[in-house]
């Protein structure tokens, strides 16, 4: 089916590349370059998914770009192009509207745009865009996958230990489909710990578009694992990962939103700009802590970093090898973040369920561990999709409790 329209108004340098990259995409892309012309657009065409603006040399005539595309009853999303430094004169947006920074490549915008269009999808009532590209039925838009990071700056706290898992329960124990993320470029071990070789990553994906053409959407390219669960991984090698620009992988992430109940993203300990950009799109970020001084540091760290970039109601503390003696109240005093769940230590089980390229969940359902990341499973389901039909898991043993607390811990 024909994808939607999309108006380009940027100056002309930047207009042609912008224009062929998404006309190649399959969008019909229409130059305007007056409000006039504009007007009469929306008058003519109800089939308008997005309008790209110019923010900055041209302010005057962007407002009136912007007056037009929300006029009365019209809400058409805005993507206003600028530098950052433009962007403190810029008029209050609609909750629709994006901005997006110079420089850019084309290809980048068009990522942006593909994920604007998917937010946008509406009935065409005449007053607004319609999107008509994919192959899902309608009702399936309607659905928005939360976003879970599992990430700490500091390596060995068992950050990939606790995606795999939690994915597998999310999607055994929970009924949820998930789809689970490699997006640790360089030391990621997803699938080889779930016993997924040869998997094509989305760096194969995208050097191959270059050639082709052929786009590929993170679902189109998971991997299905036995557990039921589906696995992306963004690459295998940590050389030539140019191709994996962050704001392409964030965008990737949302457009695979509707597909899935949760998305569970495992990232590299470090601050780059990619993981800053799945940071914008988490819904939670679990931080994975070990009770030893470096890993609590690190934690600490974070969360200072998270208060700079305005992300710091989004983390919860996950108290790995809780069972290892250190009081978990002291840890959540240190690190000023309460424990969403505590993770008892696996020992030689982690080991063999890696061997077997399968999950704790999987291999050992009825040991303690498992029950540790049913619970956290569960917890997530529940507050964030309560309206799901979940399926019972095993109850906690009567009185377990660790250092003195209940199994429950404090709720964020």
């Amino acid at each position: 089916m024909a994808r939607p329209a999309i108006v380009i108004a940027l100056p002309p340098a930047e207009r042609g590349p912008v224009t062929d990259e998404l006309r190649k995409a399959g969008f019909e892309a229409i130059t305007i370059g007056t409000p006039d012309e504009l007007e009469a657009l929306l008058i003519a065409r109800h089939d308008i998914a997005v309008a790209i603006l110019d923010g900055e040399h041209d302010f005057d005539t962007s407002l009136e770009y912007y007056g037009l595309l929300h006029e009365g009853a019209r809400n058409i999303p805005a993507l206003m192009v600028m530098s950052p430094q433009a962007m403190d004169k810029m008029f209050s947006p609609s909750t629709a509207d994006e901005f997006f920074s110079r420089p850019y490549t084309a290809d980048s915008i068009r990522w942006r745009v593909e994920a604007m269009c998917i937010r946008s999808v509406t009935v065409d009532d005449g007053s607004g865009p319609i999107i008509q590209g994919g192959s899902m039925e309608i009702g399936d838009w309607s659905r928005r996958a939360t976003v879970i990071a599992v990430f700490n700056p500091k390596g060995g706290v068992g950050k990939t230990t606790i995606a795999t898992n939690l994915a597998a329960a999310l999607q055994l124990h929970q009924g949820q489909k998930v789809l689970l993320v490699d997006a640790d470029t360089v030391t990621g071990h997803v699938t080889t710990s779930l016993g997924l070789e040869q998997v094509r990553t989305v760096a194969d994906s995208w050097r191959e578009q270059v050639d082709d053409g052929i786009a590929e959407s993170l679902t189109e390219l998971a991997t299905p694992h036995p557990s039921g669960m589906s696995v992306v991984s963004l690459t295998t090698t940590p050389l030539n990962t140019e191709i994996l620009e962050p704001s392409r992988i964030a965008d990737a992430i949302t457009t695979s939103r509707p597909a899935y109940d949760f998305i569970i993203i495992d990232l590299h300990p470090s601050y780059s700009a990619l993981n800053r950009a799945v940071f914008e799109k988490a819904d939670r970020i679990l931080v994975p802590v070990t009770p030893d001084v470096p890993a609590l540091r690190a934690a600490v760290q974070l969360r200072e970093v998270a208060i700079e970039l305005g992300v710091q109601n989004r983390l919860a503390l996950i108290v790995n090898r809780a069972n290892s003696g250190v009081s978990v109240a002291d840890m959540e005093r240190t690190v000023g973040m309460p424990a969403l769940a505590l993770i008892r230590s696996g020992g030689l089980l982690f080991v063999r369920a890696a061997n077997a390229g399968r999950t704790i969940i999987e291999l050992y359902p009825k040991e303690r561990i498992a029950e540790d990341f049913d619970a956290l499973a569960e917890r997530l389901v529940r507050t964030f999709h309560t309206e799901s039909p979940v399926r019972p898991v095993a109850a906690p043993k009567p009185g377990f409790r660790l250092f003195g607390r209940s199994k429950e811990p404090a709720r964020v």
